[in-house]
């Protein structure tokens, strides 16, 4: 029986593998709203937050760190880092704000990271030079088009109609509306973030391939070659990059884009050891491994 869902997770019903997720995630878990006992993680594991693509949408994001901020509270652990998998800008309203939340907190001294991902640095080059493709974009698409959702970003930071006029006008006002600052912020990411025996990227990684030889371009936009691998990484692979209907744990890997892009929930969860919890506003939900669960 299909538990009730909360309004942002209803659109999960209306294909077969929103459906598929439903069923698997709901399995012997305790119903959506339920708080399970807090689980008390044992002295060698790490605790850490993640957060899944944002994509402008600081609404959301506000309220993942509020879902993070309680859960902290409940285990007494105000330590632990929270980690950003990136694509801050682009198709959603606040992008800018985004930016400015995340940048000002990690200066302000908040334990948080925000990795490099290919929608901020599509938005950073683009800066650079209007003329700019990324080598892993699709040729007949750029920036502004209206699949990327760059126009937006640009809307933002007080960009009008960025797809719909001449390039040079357009370039000229992002240059002059978008912060330094901002760029600088973005531009300087990492690509990767190591905790315990966790890693954390954008996109994903090529199997075999030692993370410090990892291409940026793998790390920010691989999907062929990484996401139908089913073999063992040296960690616990957190990612984002390829939208699903729900967070999925596939044992290897957890995959937390849950295409807030594309009016789904911003998924946060909490990692302990190779135990994943989304975190819900009533609390965890263990996020049980699910190899066979589709991979798109």
């Amino acid at each position: 029986m299909l538990p009730k869902l909360p309004f942002r997770l209803s659109f999960l019903w209306d294909n077969p593998a929103g459906r598929w997720l439903v069923r698997h995630w709901f399995k012997d878990q305790p119903a959506w709203g339920a708080s399970p006992p807090l689980r008390v993680s044992k002295g060698d594991q790490m605790r850490t937050y993640a957060i899944g693509d944002i994509h402008g949408h600081m609404d959301l994001l506000r309220a993942a760190h509020d879902r993070i901020a309680a859960d902290k509270q409940a285990c007494g652990d105000q330590d632990a880092p929270i980690v950003h998998v990136g694509d801050l800008v682009d198709r959603g309203p606040d992008s800018k704000t985004v930016v400015e939340y995340l940048s000002t907190g990690i200066a302000a001294g908040e334990n948080w990271v925000v990795l490099k991902s290919n929608h901020d640095r599509m938005f950073t080059d683009f800066l650079t030079d209007r003329h700019h493709q990324d080598p892993e974009l699709k040729i007949e698409y750029s920036y502004l088009h209206p699949r990327i959702g760059g126009g937006t970003t640009l809307a933002s930071y007080g960009v009008p109609n960025a797809s719909d006029r001449p390039l040079a006008p357009v370039h000229d006002e992002a240059v002059a509306l978008v912060p330094a600052a901002h760029r600088a912020f973005l531009e300087s990411r990492p690509n990767f973030y190591e905790r315990g025996d966790v890693m954390f990227v954008h996109a994903g990684v090529r199997p075999g391939i030692d993370i410090e030889n990892q291409t940026e371009d793998d790390l920010l936009w691989i999907r062929n070659g990484f996401l139908d691998y089913r073999g063992q990484f040296p960690w616990l692979l957190v990612h984002g990059h390829t939208a699903l209907a729900a967070p999925v744990n596939y044992g290897n890997r957890v995959n937390i884009d849950s295409s807030a892009a594309y009016g789904g929930p911003l998924t946060a969860v909490v990692i302990e050891g190779h135990d994943v919890f989304v975190l819900t506003d009533g609390g965890r939900v263990p996020l049980l491994p699910t190899p066979k669960a589709p991979i798109r």
